[in-house]
């Protein structure tokens, strides 16, 4: 019996020795197309290698099912080798990958050392394949690109407009949540949609006419004022925020900027064109622009609410996208506002002068950098920029100077986001991945929105038409939908939006018209009480 406990005990002490003595199986590099220690590349090829060297050889039994290549779910079959006396692994797609698709790499803790120790812990990465750059479409003239671009994007207004206002809608999720802003934009666009053949006179009389009278007879207002949304089957005001459910002034501004267009636009003697420009006049006169100065030597604030009163507080101060409502305020025939309303408020006595240059170009007015390019696009559909100057600037030379900084912002990418260039390029507000926000070069979180580019046609346009052709024939296949280009995208994240909002495809349509032929400008500066406005408040043009 001594001799059976003394031979057990002599295992069992060979045993544990023998566990003590397996080495520790680690790793120890990670490589990508020779990049090294990379988690998350970007840029990889279509069929990339990936070296990972651990600290003991490998036992190869043990290779297969711990070595994953991944895409949505689905796995990628791959060929493994060893090399180095067999302590690192070199792994490479036995096909070519997705152009641009994201990647997941797995090596579970399952693998084995020859000496049976398992892998200390399991390694994940993930790449990004590189951009397929070919066209995505056929070559065509610029200018049938243009006319493309416009066709797909009036979709929005005219195919996706509402079944029963005709007013547009807030975004394509929207249902019956209509923008009134974005209406106005939808106004002009059903213009050029008339000048370029996409619709008949007619059709467009006949879509504005149902869209005015939904207007005036069964949308609530606020002192003649409109709220930002409504449902478009009721005309019942839907809450923007939470005491944002009142008027909205700025929004108003846009709205009723489009139908002064339309009523000088649908200028003949018809019954029906007589009836659209009695009914415009009878909307456009019953704003009361003047209730939003709050008090006689105020500020004009920008919304108001019968239940919250004026606790929005937002004062309307320059330089921004309200320019346009200082000048409707100051046109109004009935509810005028003043110019010194304008020079202390709007102006600030000139605090809303800038001066400084960026990148080599002066900027006149506005926050350093120029804020988002829609600041330059929103007042100006209409109001025509080429000639406007007032005792604070030239406005030719603010729209064109704030898009060049933009431009040149994105080309140097200061914060070195994934395809940023002289092609890809243009800040604005739009949809992100996680929400909405206000993209400028102060607020960059990787997000080119094509609006920003397309709608500043009229200011830069060589950089323009270079985005538009890299957006269409490089992005198309992901970018290029029903409704036009899609709102925005973060090539860096590898993510491109579904949505599409009518505050951004509007301008596309509008501003490459304005850049064409100058249609819009044309038909909203002979508005007379536009120009009355403008002469108000000290602007030649």
């Amino acid at each position: 019996m001594y001799s059976l406990l003394y031979f057990l005990l002599i295992n069992c002490l060979a045993c544990s020795k023998t566990q003590v003595a397996v080495e520790p199986f680690n790793f120890k590099s990670y490589s990508i197309e020779g990049v090294q220690d990379n988690f998350n590349y970007f840029d990889a090829s279509l069929q990339p290698t990936i070296t990972i060297g651990f600290s003991s050889t490998i036992d190869p039994l043990s290779i297969d099912q711990v070595v994953h290549l991944s895409t949505g779910g689905s796995l990628v079959p791959i060929q493994v080798s060893l090399f180095n006396n067999d302590s690192n692994l070199r792994i490479q797609p036995k096909v070519l990958l997705q152009s641009f698709t994201k990647y997941g790499f797995e090596i579970t803790n399952q693998l084995k050392s020859k000496k049976g120790a398992l892998l200390s812990s399991s390694i994940q990465s993930s790449f990004v394949t590189r951009l397929d750059t070919t066209a995505k479409f056929n070559r065509i003239s610029d200018e049938a690109l243009l006319d493309l671009i416009q066709k797909q994007t009036f979709k929005y207004f005219w195919d996706f407009g509402h079944p029963v206002s005709g007013l547009s809608r807030e975004r394509n999720t929207s249902g019956d949540i209509v923008t009134s802003g974005g209406s106005g934009f939808g106004v002009q666009s059903i213009l050029v949609g008339i000048k370029r053949g996409f619709i008949t006179r007619q059709q467009g009389l006949d879509r504005l006419t149902t869209i005015v009278d939904f207007l005036k007879n069964k949308t609530k207002r606020y002192h003649g004022v409109f709220p930002h949304w409504l449902n478009g089957a009721t005309g019942e005001t839907i809450p923007f925020s939470p005491k944002d459910d009142g008027g909205d002034i700025v929004e108003t501004s846009y709205l009723v900027a489009g139908l002064l267009t339309a009523k000088e636009f649908f200028n003949g003697q018809s019954t029906g064109e007589i009836n659209l420009r009695k009914i415009i006049t009878e909307i456009w006169e019953t704003v009361e622009w003047d209730w939003h100065i709050k008090s006689p030597d105020s500020v004009l604030y920008w919304h108001w609410s019968p239940k919250y009163n004026w606790e929005m507080n937002h004062e309307l101060r320059g330089w921004n996208e309200a320019l346009i409502t200082y000048i409707l305020a100051a046109a109004s025939p009935t509810h005028p506002i003043t110019k010194a309303i304008y020079d202390k408020g709007w102006a600030r006595n000139g605090a809303m002068k800038n001066g400084k240059s960026f990148y080599g170009i002066n900027l006149p007015l506005g926050p350093d950098f120029g804020g988002p390019l829609f600041f330059s696009h929103y007042s100006f559909l209409g109001i025509d920029p080429r000639n406007l100057k007032d005792s604070y600037a030239d406005y030719w030379t603010q729209e064109v100077n704030h898009t060049k900084i933009n431009y040149e912002y994105c080309k140097a990418n200061p914060k070195k986001f994934y395809g940023y260039s002289a092609s890809c390029w243009g800040l604005t507000a739009s949809d992100t991945r996680t929400g909405y926000d206000a993209h400028s070069p102060t607020n960059d979180h990787g997000v080119i929105t094509p609006t920003a580019a397309l709608s500043s046609l009229p200011y830069t346009p060589d950089a323009s038409m270079a985005a538009l052709r890299y957006f269409y024939y490089t992005l198309g296949d992901k970018l290029f939908k029903e409704y036009g280009l899609v709102d925005a995208f973060n090539l860096s994240e590898n993510w491109f939006a579904s949505s599409f909002l009518a505050i951004d495809q509007g301008p596309i349509i509008i501003m490459i018209e304005d850049y064409r032929s100058g249609m819009i400008w044309d038909y909203t500066m002979k508005n007379t009480d536009i120009r009355a406005g403008l002469t108000k408040l000290g602007f030649s043009y």
